[in-house]
């Protein structure tokens, strides 16, 4: 059998977006599910103009990030380099294969101005007609083109369409997909600056590189047939399409970085953890044949299949991501987590004696996203002001009054323990709860109030209690009592 080939092929123009994050992905699971497969990593900069300076570099670490370990490209090497198509074209090998096409009788030198062809769709499109170019530099003899080349006059190289008849090709996603070619336009394959166009690069990279499979946007099946034709001119081996769905913003508008919607590095950069991304983004657009939902990367590379993948976009929700996240924080060992909160806790908790290994353990069954951190605990170091009201609880059963008397008897118990620990905090309340014979929400909620200032806290009274310390939890104790009495 012949090794699958599957190739990346961003343009570097700037962050990820989350669209171009998940064909890497797929491309990279469709290498992965066989033991050989090979996933290639392959910048395409031909459109010099849309070029942003470190954007390549931000590729690589986007991939690194999520674990996506290509084995060809342009940082690593292989045996089909390079793998930067500017690089690439300097061999001259787009030229000679878009002048091989010309002999093969699958593309044309073109003379013609581009403005004199927009001027001709302004005019058609003015008309209420679709524009298609009907070429005359089709019908140009070989000896007036080679003269015309030799004396420096501009030219493209445009693809030859028979309007005749139709074009077919086999979609993994989308099954056979048939056009006339009467609707096919004759692209430009290679530019008058001698860079090709896209279209035409992939073309003779992908065949160059010995790809197998090409997953890709489903907005590239009109293109597809135009592809074909020159793989046939060239008597080339067609690869194995796999066209995805769209990653949507809603119903009616695609999710995109233009604008203005997350890309990868905007979503880590609000706390979300590439390993929840990847994940989400494995099931945006893909049904495993389980209920499963949280996958591992080895996980999605047994489960991944291209036959479930749906025809229909998938919509980007960021509450499931965010719901997702929380999930990954959770699974963390303690030691892990902190090591990867704490930057996030020093930017709220600046008190030396406070353990910030405690708060990252209250933290860990209530964060979803790591930028919520600094807003959940900053009132460890600045006691807010807050409002009565709070102690007003449906639920709790609690009330102004009942929350003045649970907090008169609690800090009373509270200042006559001689170990402060969360043990000895939990032991007292509990007991207290007994002894004034009511339900442990009408004590343990308004001693969290009081000693937070806030209606949601991670962790309850007991754990914030033994965080502080003694002394600042029975200041803010009397402070509330205080505030209850006015």
């Amino acid at each position: 059998m012949t090794k699958v080939r599957t190739r990346f092929a961003p343009s570097p123009t700037g962050y990820m977006h989350i669209g171009n994050l998940r064909t890497a992905l797929y491309e990279y699971l469709v290498a992965k599910k066989e033991d050989d497969g090979v996933f290639i990593l392959r910048i395409e900069d031909t459109d010099q103009g849309r070029l942003v300076e470190g954007a390549t570099d931000i590729i690589y670490e986007t991939l690194k990030q999520c674990g996506l370990s290509h084995d060809e490209g342009p940082d690593i090497g292989g045996e089909y380099g390079p793998y930067v198509q500017s690089e690439r074209m300097r061999s001259g090998i787009y030229k000679e294969y878009a002048m091989k096409l010309v002999e093969l009788g699958g593309a044309h030198v073109c003379f013609c101005k581009e403005e004199d062809i927009e001027a001709q769709r302004q005019e058609v499109m003015a008309a209420g007609l679709s524009f298609k170019y009907d070429d005359p530099c089709k019908h140009l003899s070989k000896e007036e083109i080679d003269a015309r080349i030799a004396a420096g006059e501009a030219y493209v190289i445009r693809q030859n369409i028979d309007p005749v008849g139709t074009t077919s090709f086999e979609d993994e996603v989308y099954g056979t997909i048939t056009v006339d070619n009467a609707t096919l336009d004759e692209s430009i394959l290679l530019k008058s600056d001698g860079f090709p166009t896209y279209n035409f690069a992939n073309i003779i990279d992908d065949h160059m590189m010995d790809i197998t499979h090409v997953v890709r946007g489903n907005e590239y099946l009109s293109s597809t047939p135009k592809y074909n034709l020159i793989y046939q001119a060239f008597d080339w081996k067609i690869p194995t399409y796999i066209h995805c769905p769209p990653v949507m913003k809603d119903e009616q508008h695609k999710l995109s970085k233009r604008n203005g919607d997350a890309s990868f590095q905007d979503l880590v950069a609000k706390g979300y953890l590439p390993e929840a991304i990847i994940n989400y983004i494995a099931l945006l657009g893909w049904a495993p044949e389980s209920e499963q939902e949280i996958y591992s990367l080895e996980e999605l590379k047994k489960a991944f299949n291209v036959k479930r993948i749906n025809t229909s976009g998938a919509i980007f929700d960021i509450e499931k991501l965010t719901w997702m996240n929380g999930m990954y924080l959770r699974k963390m060992e303690l030691e892990e987590f902190y090591e990867l909160v704490l930057p996030y806790i020093n930017q709220a908790v600046k008190t030396e004696s406070y353990d910030k290994k405690e708060i990252a353990k209250i933290l860990q069954t209530r964060v979803s996203v790591l930028n919520e951190i600094p807003g959940m605990i900053d009132f460890f170091d600045n006691y807010p002001v807050y409002s009565n009201e709070l102690y007003i609880n449906k639920k709790m059963k609690t009330n102004e009054e009942i929350s003045l008397n649970s907090l008169i008897a609690a800090r009373k118990e509270l200042a006559g323990l001689t170990e402060w620990s969360e043990t000895s905090i939990h032991d007292t309340l509990m007991n207290l709860v007994q002894t004034l014979g009511i339900k442990n929400g009408q004590l343990l909620f308004p001693v969290r109030i009081a000693v937070s200032g806030k209606q949601m806290t991670p962790g309850g009274a007991i754990e914030i209690a033994e965080i502080i310390g003694k002394e600042e939890t029975l200041r803010r104790i009397d402070a509330s009592i205080a505030q209850l009495q006015k």
